[in-house]
């Protein structure tokens, strides 16, 4: 069912508009709790040490070709994504910019505090749930419509423009992702895979569980 979820939900602390400055406080704080999901899931990933994902593959395959960090061509990146809003439509919010802060903060807290489990499997069930809280943390802070990440605006632009489920629309693009930052050298493991396939049903799970349980 909610495989075929084709738009984000709306529900009562909603924000009318992305570009809202001043927004209800239970939109806000719902906002930056998907965010703070978001960031935890990235960080867990990372620590699950079964690979990153893929856009973190595109960042470090791009680095090892030009002479910038990784951290600088995953902002590069980003502009770039920005950019191609342009052509859909997509207007930035306050959530655009959180989403930089938050999410960072998360991954570093993650990888500071969260110990890599000392066994695969523990691992492997770790990258699972990372993807899932990623999904969920997506859930959250598309709904509160105070503008998505570089990277969800690209995926709920393209839906906008297509009508193609959201789910598709998301694993086609970290699929594409990965494997040109495979291609480059980046970095490859099981749970980027997980990921790459897996966050697009895990973002229309947390939107259609969101969407049910405040509807």
């Amino acid at each position: 069912m909610f495989l075929s979820l084709k738009n984000i939900p709306k529900v009562s602390w909603s924000s009318e508009k992305p570009l809202n400055l001043k927004p209800k406080i239970s939109t806000f704080l719902f906002l930056c709790m998907g965010l703070t999901l978001f960031g935890l899931g990235e960080g867990l990933l990372i620590v699950s040490f079964t690979g990153a994902s893929p856009w973190t593959v595109l960042a470090q395959g791009i680095s090892l070709n030009v002479d910038f960090s990784i951290g600088t061509v995953t902002l590069f990146i980003s502009l770039a994504v920005l950019f191609f809003w342009i052509f859909l439509s997509q207007k930035p919010g306050i959530g655009t910019f959180l989403n930089a802060l938050i999410v960072a903060v998360m991954i570093d807290i993650s990888i500071a505090f969260v110990p890599t489990p000392e066994n695969y499997i523990s691992q492997l069930f770790l990258a699972i749930f990372a993807v899932l809280t990623v999904g969920m943390g997506s859930g959250f802070y598309l709904v509160a419509n105070l503008g998505p990440g570089p990277r969800d605006g690209l995926m709920t632009g393209i839906q906008k423009k297509t009508n193609f489920p959201i789910a598709g629309v998301r694993a086609f693009l970290e699929i594409t992702v990965v494997s040109i930052g495979w291609y480059l050298g980046g970095t490859v493991g099981i749970g980027t895979l997980l990921f790459a396939f897996g966050v697009g049903p895990a973002v229309a799970l947390g939107l259609f569980i969101v969407g049910k349980v405040f509807n």
